[in-house]
């Protein structure tokens, strides 16, 4: 029996950027799909890297989700050997992380509507204060 292929690191990666920009954005895998006119199934299949977007089909899709390519590649795998070994993917994985969970989603998207720059010091204070995390 043939070994099914894994999906390319990149595609992956490609794939989860677009899952976060268009979470970010609170649009539906149903919505982008019609954007595009393609099944909210091939959206998933490319959010997951099961199959690799096309390069013009990439660039489509940054434009109804208003983001530049590069978008989709930074902190791409590999990337780190090109800039000499300085792994910042790393660092700025929680940051995906956080963005790709649901509750990170509504406290983003509810801090950014806070137009006071003091509340929003406040509230950052609060939180690190929660989380027993020193200044």
């Amino acid at each position: 029996m043939a070994e099914k292929k894994k999906p390319n690191p990149i595609d992956i990666h490609v794939g989860s950027r677009v899952r976060l920009r268009r979470t970010m954005l609170g649009m539906s895998q149903e919505k982008l799909g019609e954007h595009l006119g393609i099944t909210f199934q091939q959206i998933q299949k490319y959010e997951k890297g099961a199959n690799r977007v096309g390069a013009s089909r990439l660039q489509e899709i940054a434009r109804v989700l208003n983001t530049p390519i590069s978008f989709f590649f930074e902190d791409a795998p590999g990337d780190a050997e090109k800039t000499g070994g300085f792994n910042e993917a790393e660092s700025s994985n929680y940051v995906v992380d956080f963005l790709s969970s649901s509750e990170g989603l509504q406290l983003n998207r509810a801090f950014v509507k806070i137009k006071d720059a003091k509340v929003r010091r406040k509230i950052v204070e609060m939180v690190k204060a929660l989380a027993d995390e020193p200044d």
